[in-house]
């Protein structure tokens, strides 16, 4: 595995991975909640390029928490939800089950 590293990025391995403060600001996306192949659950300030669906700031949704189903979640997380970070989720388009729009205010406290 090839490392190289100068003052402004370093590659590991083929990847290049750049200072945090120069990573693109997400903060204006759609917050959307996807349901992925083999049950996955996440949250995000979603985008798509190409057949790339990508979550950035992305939250696992590992426990609802809801009564009534997932969508009780468009309004942000309730108590009993569980959320583990994810960081940035990138999925094939056709792995993606569906998708719900959220309410970006009310995740905005933990995204």
């Amino acid at each position: 595995m090839k490392t190289n590293i100068t003052p402004d990025t370093v590659v590991i391995g083929g990847t290049v991975y750049v200072p945090a403060d120069t990573r693109p600001d997400h903060s204006d996306s759609e917050v959307r909640i996807v349901i992925a192949q083999r049950g996955w659950v996440w949250v995000g300030r979603y985008s798509e390029d190409g057949d790339r669906v990508v979550l950035a700031d992305a939250l696992n949704i590992r426990k609802w928490g809801t009564s009534r189903g997932l969508g009780e979640l468009v309004g942000g997380p309730l108590t009993d939800t569980v959320l583990d970070p994810a960081g940035s989720v990138e999925l094939h388009r056709l792995g993606v089950v569906a998708s719900i729009r959220c309410e970006a205010a009310a995740w905005g406290g933990v995204l």
